[in-house]
């Protein structure tokens, strides 16, 4: 079955940047042109934002609001795919969750990741 699950640093400092790197188990990130690869995070009491996607052959779009500090990357051999945000602040502090994309919204999910960053 499809399995995703999230590393990260836990806590950040301000001005760093945030990397957390999603692990892909029972689907290629590479073979199928109808999935895409998502990244999503969830302030503290506050709802989802969707932050950046992948797709099969690597091309990456994200969110308008973050677009400017916001990197998504994928290392096939190990079947990954990693999110860097730049120039953190502690409005960065998020559940971080990556999920697979379809054509219906967003399936699979892997189980967050919690970030802080400090203030």
């Amino acid at each position: 079955q499809v399995q995703l699950q999230e590393s990260g640093p836990g806590l950040v400092k301000p001005s760093q940047t945030l990397s957390v790197t999603c692990s892909v188990s029972g689907a290629s990130i590479t073979k199928n042109s109808d999935i895409d690869w998502v990244w999503i995070r969830q302030p503290p009491g506050k709802g989802l934002e969707w932050i950046g996607v992948l797709d099969y052959v690597g091309a990456t779009y994200s969110s308008p609001s973050l677009k400017s500090r916001t990197s998504i990357s994928r290392d096939t051999a190990k079947n990954q795919f990693s999110l860097h945000l730049r120039s953190v602040t502690p409005d960065d502090t998020a559940v971080y969750y990556c999920a697979r994309g379809e054509d219906y919204g967003l399936g699979i999910w892997g189980q967050g990741t919690q970030v802080t960053v400090s203030s």
